[in-house]
Formats: structure tokens, sequence, C-alpha cells
């Protein structure tokens, strides 16, 4: 899969390329963040994650950047069958932020379909918040300030609908603060997937993937876990060794109905 590209906001009234060039004459955003964005841009998930730039937030920080991604799986008919989706917001205040305790912070909605018996596990909330942790742990990233919510919502058809089946639907409501590494880092996420670009082909994407100035995080590997929490929350079998032992959801048995 291509890596994403998109747009940025930068607090003002236009937004700028994620590439750093000013698209709407205004003051540009920070080097910091311009890298920040340029790592969350070079990642290429796995096959069966779609993600794409969506229009950020304005208010939450002066500077923000926002993409949504969808799970999705061949049907038995033939069509593609959403399993899961979710948004991943990046933002960033250079003045810092107390309940942050750091300049960045990433928030995140991620929610999924489960069969009703999954539902009625009473660990399940648990289960689901430590797959983010797990996932952010495993790509070796470093995090501080985590919080969140996951709510479960049983749903029951009737009327004209009532011939669809129950159905349940998992949330993860998350925000955390990414460390930022030293200008001399390397991007720990690449070591551990290949979908994360390859630097030594890639030049224009040194800066922002472990030479770049101090006070970046690797947002890059951080976009990673992220998508590594969408596909097991899907129900998708590990992509990889590293991922061994893990257990994700078992998938739906056929689309539902909307």
């Amino acid at each position: 899969m291509a890596a994403v590209q998109g747009h940025l906001s930068n607090g003002a009234d236009g937004a700028e390329s994620a590439d750093g060039a000013d698209a709407a004459g205004g003051d540009g955003a920070p080097a910091v963040f311009r890298h920040a964005v340029t790592g969350l841009c070079a990642v290429r998930p796995r096959p069966e994650v779609e993600l794409s730039p969506t229009p950020p937030p304005r208010r939450l920080a002066p500077f923000s950047y926002a993409l949504e991604a969808a799970v999705t799986a061949d049907a038995a008919d033939d069509d593609e069958e959403e399993l899961a989706e979710g948004r991943l917001i990046l933002l960033h205040d250079p003045a810092g932020h107390d309940a942050w305790c750091g300049t960045f912070r990433l928030v995140t909605l991620v929610h999924a379909d489960l069969e009703p018996e999954m539902a009625a596990d009473p660990l399940l909330p648990e289960v689901c918040w430590s797959w983010l942790t797990g996932a952010l742990e495993a790509r070796g990233v470093e995090y501080r300030q985590p919080s969140g919510t996951v709510t479960r919502a049983s749903s029951h058809y009737f009327g004209g609908i009532g011939e669809r089946e129950p159905s349940t639907r998992i949330e993860i409501r998350a925000s955390w603060t990414p460390s930022e590494r030293p200008a001399a880092e390397p991007a720990r996420g690449e070591r551990l997937r290949p979908e994360l670009p390859d630097r030594a082909n890639r030049p224009d994407l040194a800066a922002a993937l472990g030479d770049g100035p101090a006070g970046v995080p690797d947002t890059a590997a951080h976009l990673a876990a992220w998508c590594d929490l969408l596909c097991q929350i899907a129900g998708l079998p590990p992509a990889g060794a590293a991922e061994a032992g893990v257990v994700s959801l078992p998938q739906r048995r056929g689309p539902q109905p909307r």
C-alpha cells in the first residue's frame, strides 16, 4: 500500500500539505510538527488496513493532523466487509500542555462489531485496553499519561428491521503522550515491521524517522501500533512472528446489515 498523504491544520483559516509546503499562505507549522506528520505519512500498513487523511479538529490544539482507517476483509459475496474502523489525531501545542505532560498528544477512537457471546465476557473492557497498551509496547515506543474508556453496546432490532440479528459494538476512546526522542535516536518501530519505510532507500524521510530535530516523537511507530490494535480488534490473525501468542477477537460470521 502506498504511504498515506493528506493535509494538516495549522490553526489558521487554511491548511498545509503533509510535506510541509504552505498551501494557504499561513505562518506555517513548527519544524517538529512537520517532521511528526511526515512520519505518519510514511507508514504503509498491512493490506487489510485502508488509511486516509481526514479533516483534523481545530480547537483541541494549535496544530493537528488526523487519519481515519478501516479494516476490511473479503466477504462471501466477493464484497469487502468492514471489520473495524477508527480515527487517529495528532495534536501539538508548542507551549506544552499540563494535562499532556508534553507538547504532543495522540487521540483515538476505534470501534468494531462483535459476536454477542464475545460481548458477554466480563473482562472484555480490560482486555481491549490491554491491546492498546500492548500494541504500543510491542512496537517499542515510549509514552506516558494514557487515559481512555472502553464501551460496549448491544442493539436489538424490532418492527421493519426485526429480521436483523442482535449486534454488539465495542468502542475504545483513548489518548496518550508520545515521548519525544533525541535527534540521533533511530525510529524503533522501523526495526519491527517492514511496512515502515527503509530510510536507506528514502533519504527524503530520514529527518522524520530518526535524524530529525530533538523533540519529535516516533509517530511512525505509534501509527503502526495503532494499526496493530485495529487489526486485533477486527479479529485478524497476527501479521508476523513478533505477535505470536496474541489473542484476537474472532471474526464475525458474515457481513452485518446496517
